[in-house]
Formats: C-alpha cells, structure tokens, sequence
C-alpha cells in the first residue's frame, strides 16, 4: 500500500470554523452567536477510516455536515479529491455527490415515512442525470440485497421496519451511488447492542466488498477501535489529540481523552469483546 503522504488524500477539511447566530433575546439587541468549530484539520485517505469522538455538543455532526456540504463553513476549506465543495457551482456539486455520501444518526428520522422503500433508496439516483426509473428500481433491489434485505421490501414503507432494518434501508441509500466515501454520523447509537454488532459487521463486510472509506462519527469508543485506522478527539469545537485507537486508548496524553477513556473503564474492553463474538455468530440479514 502507498504511505498516506505520498498519495493525495480523498478528503481534507483545511482550517475549518463555523458560526451560528442564536435568536435574539432582545429586539434592540445583535443576535448571539456561537462557534460550533475552531480552525478544524482532517485528512481523510482512501482506505483508512478515521473516526470523529467527543461529547454531544463538541461539533462532531456540525464537522459531518460540512464535510458533505450540507452546510457551509465560516472559514476554511472542505476538499474532496482536491475539490473545493464550497465553491463548485451546483451542477457540479451535484454531480460529484455520486462519490460522497451520509448516513444519519437516526434510521426512522432519516427515512421520509411517506416514500415507499424504493423510492428512498433510489433517491440519490434521482438527484443524478441519466438513470431511468426501471434503472433506478433495478439498482435498488440490488443493493437492498448487498445490505441483507429482499426484493419485496422495495414496495413497504419505514414503519413496517425495526430500527436495525431501518439503518440498513439508510445503508443502502448511501450505497447506491457506489460513492468513494461514507460519513456516518452515530450510525449505531440508536440501535441495541446486539443489532450494533451486526450493523457494525455489515459495515466492516461493504468495505471489503467495494473498497470504500468512511468517516465514522462516533462516541462509542470501542466501535470506533473496531472500524477505524485513526481517531481524532473534539473538545468544545477543536481536535485536542489524534492518533491510531491503540494510542489514544492507551497512551492518552490530554488529559480530555483520558477522561473520555477513563468514563468507560469497564464497560470499553468488554464492549469491544462482545462486539467482535456478534460479529463472528451473528447472521448479517436477520436486523
């Protein structure tokens, strides 16, 4: 494999901020803002997966989103293959989303109830010139398939779907467009732990299948040392520590990943344990 610094990266996010303007308390008063990222630095490589951790508020899903140009950042760049997203007139932007997709936290919330299975999966075909209905159908009973559904799921609609079937119709949304790169933010966070293990395997088992790459937003430490190559720790809108998980998880030196760490003593080697036993018995299709 070529070393990382000798092969362009698939994703960079260069200097990244983001600011929001709050509500107004008083008329006569300027809005308040708040700064979700301060000067953020990824680089993410084909291949290598890198995983995004800290506390709810400390700008993970704010990262994500700019990330995938679903919102636009304050300052700085989001680079994919060397392209800027924020600056690609929108045809383009639209076009080059076939390479770059995302996953949501929440597998219902995410999931349009009103659309039929079909209809959701295919959607970011839709979006894309140049495929026609029957293409989009065909394209979708293929991918439910990689992802462990059937043919006649296509015509049901959310509500006839557990959780960990739900996160798979998500799965396979992403999938369709065969992109380069996958942002997952929280993917498993909503899902027992035992439907975690087997989404989690599905995950590991799409890499292999199609060499794709993801960026996994995360608080689950042992899911990330599971399914990642690299870690980068957020604290209040900036990366405090970056390392490979058996250097964070082990050798931390700030002291906010220690903590992190050190909040799940126990649980963390055991968790990991049982994720790595579900993933070996339990059956991929059975979510």
């Amino acid at each position: 494999m070529t070393p990382d610094n000798l092969r362009p990266p698939l994703l960079q996010l260069q200097g990244v901020s983001k600011t929001y303007r709050l509500p107004r308390r008083q008329l006569w008063q300027p809005a308040p803002q708040v700064q979700a990222l301060h000067g953020v630095d990824v680089t993410v490589y084909s291949g290598r997966n890198v995983g995004i951790v800290g506390e709810s508020g400390c700008g993970k899903s704010t990262l994500a989103r700019l990330a995938t140009a679903l919102d636009t950042p304050s300052s700085g760049q989001v680079l994919f293959e060397g392209q800027d997203l924020h600056r690609l007139p929108r045809p383009a932007l639209r076009a080059l989303r076939r390479d770059f997709q995302m996953v949501f936290q929440d597998p219902y919330g995410s999931l349009d109830p009103r659309m039929t299975v079909a209809r959701i999966v295919a959607e970011p075909l839709s979006a894309q010139a140049g495929t026609s209905r029957l293409e989009q159908r065909e394209r979708a009973t293929e991918v439910l398939a990689q992802v462990g559904l059937h043919p006649h799921d296509l015509d049901k609609y959310p509500h006839e779907f557990s959780g960990g079937q739900r996160q798979r119709i998500a799965i396979a949304r992403a999938l369709i467009t065969r992109p380069k790169l996958i942002v997952a933010d929280e993917p498993l966070s909503a899902l027992d732990v035992s439907i975690q293990a087997q989404v989690l395997n599905l995950l590991l088992d799409l890499q292999q299948r199609f060499g794709m790459t993801y960026l996994l937003i995360s608080h689950d430490l042992a899911v990330v040392n599971h399914l990642c190559d690299e870690v980068l720790v957020m604290q209040q809108g900036q990366v405090v520590e970056r390392g490979t998980p058996h250097q964070l998880f082990t050798q931390a030196r700030h002291p906010y990943t220690q903590t992190l760490v050190n909040a799940v003593p126990q649980i963390a080697p055991g968790r990991a344990r049982a994720l790595r036993q579900l993933r070996a018995k339990a059956p991929s299709n059975l979510v």
